[in-house]
């Protein structure tokens, strides 16, 4: 009795929102019954979709995608910057509204609504929050679905997370074994998870792609950025490319830049990535470390393939956190050798092409960024298309590409 009593509520609630999670205007809708009936249907959950590593990475997997496969894209909170980008491809994308701090039950109900509208043959969460609903998102179907999860970070200590995303992070170990398959980005974030409880039989890793006809070398961005700049062609340029949070420890590289610049005035540093540009803290920081003439704040961009390819040394300084840093990879497409802090996978990506020191550690930091300008033109231009050809054979996006393709072929079977 109690059951029928809520049910219209239910039901009211859901027609509510459906509404406000109907496909972004400019998508095609999802559900009709064309060519695209034939097609192996992926339903994507994700946290969020600001320009990140697992949101870049979902994009250029959508656009890469062959034309056996039909996707829809869910975004737990809104359509960020990397939004649009989806929809430009003309796949149907959903915005819950949701807080992540705070989820609303009855929006986290509409997903119900999009999983009956689409009828995936298979859903894929995002990120820990994404996987997550993901389960929640197969449970809505009329038949058993595969669910696949994403890890993209490596965990250092629940200390370094929100409580909500430490709860969500143990509700997902607890929950895990339900999953068909948990996808981890490094083999160090693996570890990590299943030493938590994640289930280790069902892991694997599918590192991040990059697409290597977007981020190449490129002599005329290297003129250009000088240009903008009002730097001499001989100006070095060393970058960091991340979001501005914690976890990236952009105080620890601006602490070793100020190392390295005062004894090689040609150094110059670039700070990319959201939040940077208005991080006062940022600022009143370099301040502090008479670095205001030699540091340049560029924030988000979309130009980022122009910016990477324009540098000499490409940084990694994350604290922890880390698991396999997209920047990281697109800088070495780019042919740019790199420094890097030893979390997550990025020492081994970077292999015998680049310098690792460990995290939190300036001094050491600055040492190999003054190794790598020390060394020459010569010698940085060898170790960068050296880093370049490993991204090619290792880590280039059609590989990736075809590794979740034939993931999926695994886990779905016609009906």
């Amino acid at each position: 009795m109690r059951e029928n009593l809520s049910r219209p509520l239910e039901m009211q609630a859901l027609q509510t929102l459906n509404a406000e999670v109907m496909p972004v205007r400019g998508c095609s809708e999802p559900g009709s019954e064309t060519s695209e009936g034939a097609k192996m249907r992926i339903l994507h959950v994700i946290s969020a979709l600001p320009i990140g590593g697992a949101e870049v990475m979902l994009w250029r997997l959508l656009s890469a995608s062959t034309s056996t496969y039909s996707h829809a894209v869910v975004s737990l909170k809104d359509e960020g910057a990397v939004g649009p980008k989806i929809r430009d491809l003309g796949i149907p994308l959903y915005t819950l509204g949701l807080s992540l701090a705070a989820p609303n039950p009855f929006r986290a109900l509409s997903l119900r609504s999009i999983v009956r509208q689409f009828r995936p043959d298979l859903i894929q969460g995002w990120m820990y929050h994404g996987s997550l609903m993901a389960s929640m998102a197969g449970g809505f179907s009329k038949r058993r679905l595969p669910v696949i999860w994403g890890i993209h970070q490596s965990y250092s200590d629940f200390d370094n997370e929100k409580w909500t995303t430490a709860a969500v992070i143990k509700l997902d170990a607890f929950l895990s074994s339900r999953a068909t398959r948990i996808i981890y980005v490094s083999q160090t974030g693996r570890k990590q998870h299943e030493d938590l409880g994640y289930n280790p039989a069902t892991g694997l890793v599918v590192p991040n792609g990059i697409d290597c006809q977007m981020f190449a070398p490129d002599e005329t961005a290297r003129r250009s950025v000088r240009g903008e700049l009002g730097l001499s062609r001989d100006a070095i340029l060393v970058g960091l490319v991340a979001r501005y949070h914690p976890m990236k420890d952009h105080s620890g590289f601006l602490r070793a830049a100020a190392l390295v610049a005062a004894e090689r005035p040609s150094v110059h540093f670039l700070l990319i990535g959201r939040g940077t540009q208005e991080a006062p803290e940022l600022r009143a920081l370099v301040q502090d470390l008479q670095l205001h003439p030699r540091v340049f704040f560029l924030g988000e961009r979309w130009d980022t393939p122009r910016l990477t390819a324009a540098l000499d040394i490409s940084c990694s300084a994350s604290a922890w956190g880390e698991a396999f840093s997209i920047a990281l990879g697109e800088a070495m497409a780019c042919a740019v050798p790199c420094v890097v802090t030893d979390v997550g996978d990025s020492s081994y990506i970077v292999a015998d092409t680049g310098l690792s020191v460990p995290p939190r550690n300036p001094q050491a930091l600055a040492d190999a960024i003054g190794r790598l300008v020390a060394a020459g033109e010569f010698a940085r231009r060898g170790l960068g298309e050296a880093a370049r050809q490993r991204i090619l054979s290792q880590f280039s996006l059609p590989m990736i590409v075809r590794r979740y393709e034939e993931l999926y072929r695994e886990h779905i079977s016609f009906r």
